[in-house]
């Protein structure tokens, strides 16, 4: 999969740009739905990832793109959800999950890619 972030607030996946954080659940790529995490932002500063998002688990690896700066807050109970699953959690700045998007087979993973902080 050909994924890039284009700048603060952009993401290009396979010639498509997006203005928003996508979800890619084995290869298709849909919108994130953060609305359901945006009570907890006032105890993080930001909206973080949580369960409450409904991320897609059938795979065993998930990559999260962390944002332009790396802050995207990830809630422990996600963390811990992982672990319970046998999920490996791959935690990283956007620029640098999209790159690992490149070397993975994506039909075979998760991955949340947020496109601002």
């Amino acid at each position: 999969m050909d994924a890039r972030l284009i700048g603060f607030g952009e993401v290009e996946i396979d010639g498509y740009r997006y203005r928003h954080d996508v979800v890619i659940d084995h290869g298709r790529v849909s919108k994130r739905r953060k609305k359901a995490s945006r009570p907890f932002r006032d105890a993080y500063g930001h909206t973080p990832l949580t369960l409450a998002e409904g991320i897609p688990w059938p795979s065993r690896r998930l990559i999260v793109g962390t944002g332009a700066d790396g802050a995207l807050p990830i809630a422990p109970e996600v963390v811990d959800e992982a672990r319970r699953r046998g999920v490996e959690l791959v935690a990283l700045p956007t620029a640098e999950a999209c790159r690992r998007l490149a070397t993975e087979d994506v039909g075979s993973l998760t991955a949340i890619l947020h496109v601002t902080c």
